[in-house]
């Protein structure tokens, strides 16, 4: 149990996560909403998936691997004709170097995978045929599976959220708060849109012993219908938070982790997304308030969202800070 003055939280014992204080290794949840986890004991081709990894990877990394793919194949038949001689290749002009035969057979190849076939150069002899049908066969599963990957990446669904920086502990009503602005920057749309925060606290045990712990944290607003323009996500900090009457240092001592989960309905997909996030106490400032970050269009006819401001906040008295340092 969490103690906060007199109340007592109840924690949730099913996220996932383990409560030992011995196991952990350091945030849960990446910035990019990935689990901070490193899986062992198996040998690497058994854990890793291919097709998420590459669909899950960059776009610049993902062009890079279907390149070095597309190179290393043509080298490896490049060298496949070179073996079975440059003379079964028609068309070729040989040379006395090694580079320039492999330059012309690389070429070759790239052709064959490709099924474009110039006509310069032609097979010639049993051996060279059956290397190039095998590579054209190669080159005809390459293909379909690369057209398959890109579009399994242009049509994966995604939430395109963009979350502020910072998690502000900010004045809130007749209290204080804390909050954090979320946004979609993308040209989608969402609706129906639901957010769960739970926070992860190291705290101390009737027995004296360090654990984490992890409790829900109550929302002003946990849903909401259409997510057009920003969301300013706030957990009040009243007696129904386990961070009520916590002061600074007792939030950075506790070394918590606050887990934001998200999820809506996108109608362009025509499905669920979801996305994770998290801050941990270097990422929250301490008597601040956000900014506005939309307003009127100059002839009235639009609401113009500028996203970058999503991070932009000034300072703002919180009364129970004042027996701390305010970090701005």
């Amino acid at each position: 149990m969490a103690q906060s003055g007199k109340r007592k939280f109840e924690a949730i014992g099913n996220t996932g996560f383990s409560t030992s204080n011995n196991t952990e290794g350091g945030r849960l949840t990446r910035k990019d909403g990935s689990i901070n986890l490193s899986k062992t004991g198996l040998p690497f081709w058994e854990r890793i998936s291919l097709y998420h990894s590459l669909l899950r990877m960059s776009r610049g990394k993902f062009l890079i691997t279907v390149l070095a793919f597309y190179t290393v194949v043509n080298v490896l038949f490049a060298v496949l004709y070179l073996a079975a001689g440059v003379n079964n290749l028609k068309g070729i002009i040989p040379a006395n170097d090694t580079l320039s035969n492999f330059e012309q057979a690389f070429f070759f190849s790239s052709q064959t995978l490709t099924t474009v076939g110039y006509g310069h150069i032609s097979p010639s002899g049993l051996i060279t045929n059956m290397i190039a049908s095998a590579e054209s066969f190669v080159g005809i599963l390459a293909f379909a599976l690369v057209t398959g990957l890109l579009y399994g990446r242009f049509t994966r669904p995604r939430a395109y959220l963009l979350f502020s920086d910072n998690l502000l502990y900010a004045p809130y009503k007749d209290g204080s708060a804390l909050m954090c602005r979320v946004v979609t920057y993308k040209n989608n749309h969402l609706t129906d849109v639901e957010a769960q925060v739970n926070i992860a606290m190291h705290i101390t045990d009737d027995n004296g012993n360090k654990v984490r712990r992890f409790y829900p944290l109550p929302l002003e607003i946990k849903k909401v219908n259409s997510l057009a323009l920003s969301w300013t996500i706030v957990h009040p900090l009243n007696e129904e938070s386990p961070l009520y009457g916590m002061t600074m240092e007792e939030i950075r001592d506790a070394d918590v982790e606050i887990l934001f989960f998200l999820k809506g309905f996108d109608d362009h997909f025509s499905n669920i997304v979801q996305q994770r996030f998290s801050y941990i106490y270097s990422e929250m400032v301490f008597g601040a308030k956000f900014l506005p970050m939309f307003h009127r269009s100059a002839d009235n006819t639009t609401t113009i969202l500028e996203l970058d401001k999503i991070n932009a906040y000034e300072p703002a008295y919180v009364p129970e800070l004042s027996k701390s340092v305010v970090i701005v």
